[in-house]
């Protein structure tokens, strides 16, 4: 049998890593020619964070997956109290509290993180699940369903109030993958779907027809964040509008590095697609594009080619995640979907997104190298 290093990087993911490491640095560092004077050398920022990601990185599957998933309740459980913690002692940024700030030096969003702990505590559950009933009952499932939206439903309830509309759907998103994949009876997601068409009518009905009970039950600031969602179609805010004329004025090849045409707010975290665009043009964007495919369908196929379920409900998180808010960053960049102040993975600048994506990177690593171990020790 031939010997295979247990911490063999899979190039198909580093590879992809380091192309978005340069498009990264390189498109934050023109975005900072249309950034505010107080937000200087984010750049600079991005490299270290980097550099600490890769290392993160390389930890992660230096101890190896199995060893994230034996600790999956206890990463959870810091992940809830440190969201609780942020509703008393987090620092304000643009009526937001999402962040706990270390001086000068860094800012830290648990929500990021709260991500990665909750792909690993949903991967856990429903196998431990699946491995302890041999044949499952409806009555089996309900009670899965039930504490996967227990689950769920904490962090999100925690990361609204702050508030972040934005990672919750995040959260919704990682655990209908993994339960799409789990071996529950597919009439369960019709019965979620209903359930959530059912409550969506009414929600809206009272946003619509009865603003004031609604504001009256929800409170004036989640009654404009609403209208802010629903009022992304007109496309008159200056953000959006901005950033559709830098895109839509860049023809094949953009106008080049540091020459963005016009100004727009979250140039180097939100609107990074924007800049990206503005920049490179129309072959630069759907280069960018094709890349982001090809790395997803190597995610895929790591999770294909595995034979462990647990490692196989932990992919399916990491792609509906990483899908979720590729589509949704680049779509409310170009319009076509409401701003939810979603960053895209591995390009926008930001410590804590980037860090947690990163320690994803490492368990992809990891889950490689068991997947090629698994297949060579049947050769």
């Amino acid at each position: 049998m031939k010997n295979i290093s247990k911490y063999k990087v899979e190039y198909g993911i580093l590879i992809p890593l380091i192309i978005f490491f340069v498009i990264s640095i390189v498109t934050i560092y023109s975005a900072e020619t249309i950034l505010p004077s107080s937000v200087g050398n984010v750049f600079l920022k991005q490299i270290a964070w980097y550099i600490i990601g890769f290392g993160v990185a390389y930890f992660i599957m230096y101890i190896g997956i199995d060893y994230l998933l034996k600790y999956a309740w206890v990463l959870y459980i810091i992940g809830v109290i440190s969201l609780i913690l942020l509703l008393f002692i987090g620092t304000p940024i643009n009526d937001s509290k999402c962040w706990f700030t270390i001086g000068n030096i860094a800012t830290i969003q648990p929500s990021e993180f709260m991500k990665v702990f909750l792909i690993l505590i949903l991967a856990r559950i429903i196998n431990e699940f699946n491995e302890g009933i041999k044949k499952t009952s409806l009555k089996d499932e309900f009670y899965l369903l039930v504490k996967v939206t227990v689950i769920v439903l904490i962090p999100s309830i925690l990361t609204f109030l702050q508030p972040d509309t934005g990672i919750v759907i995040i959260y919704l998103f990682i655990a209908m993958a993994m339960l799409l994949i789990s071996g529950i009876r597919y009439r369960w997601f019709f019965i979620i779907v209903g359930i959530a068409l059912v409550t969506g009518s009414i929600f809206l009905g009272l946003y619509f027809f009865k603003s004031e009970m609604f504001i009256n039950l929800f409170g004036t600031n989640f009654f404009y964040r609403i209208d802010r969602l629903l009022d992304w179609q007109n496309g008159d805010g200056m953000q959006l509008g901005n950033a559709l004329s830098a895109i839509g004025s860049a023809g094949l090849f953009g106008f080049g590095i540091n020459n963005t045409p016009i100004y727009f707010p979250e140039a180097h975290t939100d609107f990074i697609f924007s800049i990206y665009a503005s920049n490179f043009g129309l072959i630069g964007a759907i280069s960018l594009i094709g890349l982001l495919i090809l790395f997803d369908f190597k995610i895929i196929n790591i999770g294909l080619k595995s034979e462990v379920n647990k490692y196989k409900y932990i992919i399916a998180g990491i792609i509906g995640m990483i899908l979720y808010q590729q589509i949704q960053s680049i779509g409310m960049n170009i319009g076509l979907l409401p701003i939810t102040g979603i960053t895209l993975p591995f390009i926008s600048y930001g410590g804590s997104s980037l860090i947690s994506y990163m320690i994803i990177a490492g368990m992809l690593f990891s889950l490689s190298n068991k997947t090629i171990r698994y297949w060579n020790s049947r050769k």
